[in-house]
């Protein structure tokens, strides 16, 4: 079994790889955001510790997660955004680990664990991974990518993608490089590194 890590900056397209590669039976992916979303309901220790860290003003009266409160406060203050990711590491990172155990213990039909994580790098998530995926394209086109999936004006968009590393942060570690522009063909790129692979 092998555990593939895929990195890059906001708008680079990781998801849609995820997306590609989840519809293969061998392939089993694990969605760092989708397993904060998870850990992100009242109640869990994650989420008393973002309140801990944040107070009141990130959450709706009913105790939910106001995801664009928090996203406003950690893309206009460095230190919130360090806290934030100090936290998510420390709960996110165990759980994506022990998901990767499961899944290396119980599914024999597996072949190919994705790991599928913004900050794979920063959080040391490369370390357990046989190979990594880093995904670059040209700013304009992540600023638009970031503009239809988070509905936001371009400056905005801009601003988020400024304050993350630039492309080459994630090529100088990576073992492949899938260069994502506006006519690449995701999927078939994506199956040139699994034959390497």
């Amino acid at each position: 079994m092998n555990i593939i890590g895929i990195t890059g900056s906001s708008g680079s397209g990781k998801t849609t790889l995820s997306k590609i590669l989840n519809e293969r039976e061998d392939v089993k992916v694990i969605d760092a955001d989708k397993i904060v979303k998870e850990m992100s309901v009242p109640g869990t220790e994650y989420l008393n510790a973002i309140k801990d860290k944040f107070g009141t003003e990130v959450f709706f009266e009913d105790g939910n997660l106001n995801r664009k409160a928090l996203a406003s406060k950690i893309y206009s203050e460095n230190s919130a955004r360090e806290e934030l990711n100090k936290l998510t590491f420390k709960y996110v990172v165990d759980e994506m680990l022990f998901r990767i155990k499961q899944i290396t213990l119980n599914e024999t039909n597996i072949k190919i664990v994705v790991i599928d994580a913004p900050l794979l790098l920063e959080a040391g998530l490369d370390k357990v991974c046989d190979y990594v995926v880093a995904l670059v394209a040209d700013k304009e086109l992540k600023i638009k990518r970031i503009c239809q999936r988070d509905n936001i004006d371009e400056k905005t968009a801009e601003s988020r993608l400024n304050i993350q590393n630039d492309d080459k942060f994630y090529t100088d570690k990576a073992d492949f490089v899938i260069v994502n522009s506006k006519n690449c063909d995701l999927k078939n790129e994506i199956e040139k590194v699994l034959k390497e692979i």
